[in-house]
């Protein structure tokens, strides 16, 4: 069957409020770890996580970084108008690029509280750095179907977006956390390893990773690489279609070294691990942007990005990964491109074939998500007894919970 037609219904579960995290654990790699694999299930904790990797796996990480997107301004009348920033203006090449504008940015955004804004009023807000004032002000210049673009500028005009936001925001919790932002979470809603601002949710599955993982993922050959896949807010989008047809999938931004496609290329047996789903969404992607360029070799940077439902008529091209990859490199030596950025809109579900990864670290996802989606087409079947096992041994759920090491079902 055409994931398309696949039922959301068929994929959900009963979630216990209580079952959800609300905070993080003491220690990161403290929290539990289910590992499935070959129909098999174990228990152990992610401080012990290399014991279950063979030697030479090469695990792959997203080195996304979470912005304070929320921002909440204070209305002179004393009521509240918050503002989530989702994704830069199109105008912008990247979300890197619009991070590091200065004097002001347009920015797509969902509003709390819109009706109470007033046609042409400007919103102001405060803070102090380095004991200098911070101004920011907001306008709205239009409104979208599902969100408004908004101008973003402040003085000093010498700040970055990125510092902006950092001065002046919030961490934007995931909406099913029944709390505040505290202060913890600025650390702790981070991988240790993020790197490249532009995220509004964290890679969750790298929240449990520690030094001393790294350190004996190292004695044992166990090499890492990292990608990055900037998490929107279209993560948390429940689907409420009927049927998979009827959403729309969101669309993020990826960026992809060219060392990580020579590294895949000289790897293509061992076993590639992807660390979170955005990992996979990313590492999955790079094959099919690679098969785009075995199809049109003179494609352009533009044309080089991928929609909902395209990798599915591809695959009645039947490229193997040997031969994609390749294809990629050579497209991006010829243009001399070290980076390449793009956006993807991948759907992974049941009915899709992994052609790069052979194992998924990630966190339990919410019922009737795209994310639970992406895990049983990973395990088949097998993804109900996973949770059912999660449920009766007191694991954690979602963004602060516990984890499981999933291997790719076989045949």
């Amino acid at each position: 069957m055409h994931p398309k037609y696949l039922s959301i219904e068929d994929f959900t579960y009963l979630l216990p409020e209580e079952r959800i995290a609300g905070y993080p654990l003491a220690e990161r790699d403290a929290s539990k770890l289910l590992i499935f694999q070959n129909g098999q299930l174990k228990d152990d904790t992610y401080r012990n996580i290399a014991n279950h990797i063979p030697a030479g796996s090469l695990l792959i990480f997203n080195n996304t970084k979470v912005v304070e997107a929320r921002l909440v301004f204070q209305k002179p009348t004393g009521g509240e108008i918050e503002i989530f920033c989702l994704e830069p203006h199109e105008q912008y090449p990247d979300i890197t690029t619009a991070m590091l504008h200065q004097r002001k940015v347009h920015w797509l955004c969902l509003v709390g509280g819109a009706s109470k804004w007033k046609h042409g009023q400007v919103l102001k807000k405060k803070a102090a750095k380095d004991g200098k004032e911070i101004i920011l002000e907001a306008t709205c210049i239009e409104k979208r179907a599902d969100c408004f673009v908004i101008e973003l500028s402040w003085s000093p005009a010498s700040l970055s977006f990125a510092e902006v936001l950092h001065y002046t925001g919030a961490i934007p919790l995931p909406p099913y956390i029944k709390r505040a932002a505290e202060p913890d979470d600025a650390n702790r809603y981070q991988t240790i390893y993020a790197h490249f601002e532009g995220s509004v949710a964290a890679p969750t599955a790298g929240l449990h990773f520690t030094n001393y993982i790294f350190r004996q993922l190292e004695e044992k050959n166990i090499q890492t690489g990292f990608v990055t896949l900037h998490v929107g807010a279209g993560t948390f989008k429940p689907v409420k279609a009927a049927t998979m047809e009827e959403h729309e999938m969101h669309a993020e931004f990826i960026e992809i070294n060219k060392s990580l496609v020579e590294n895949l290329i000289t790897n293509p047996e061992e076993n590639i691990i992807a660390v979170g789903t955005t990992s996979l969404r990313t590492l999955e992607s790079l094959y099919w942007l690679g098969v785009k360029t075995v199809i049109d070799p003179a494609i352009l940077p533009s044309a080089l990005a991928l929609t909902q439902w395209e990798v599915y008529e591809l695959s009645k091209c039947n490229v193997p990964v040997k031969e994609a990859l390749p294809a990629l490199m050579n497209w991006m030596e010829q243009r001399n491109i070290d980076h390449l950025l793009t956006k993807t809109q991948i759907i992974i579900a049941p009915g899709y074939t992994m052609r790069i990864v052979k194992a998924l670290i990630t966190n339990f996802h919410q019922p009737k998500s795209t994310l639970l989606l992406l895990v049983a087409a990973l395990t088949g079947n097998h993804w109900r007894n996973i949770y059912a096992h999660a449920l009766k041994h007191d694991y954690r759920f979602l963004s602060y919970g516990d984890g499981s090491l999933l291997w790719a079902e076989q045949g």
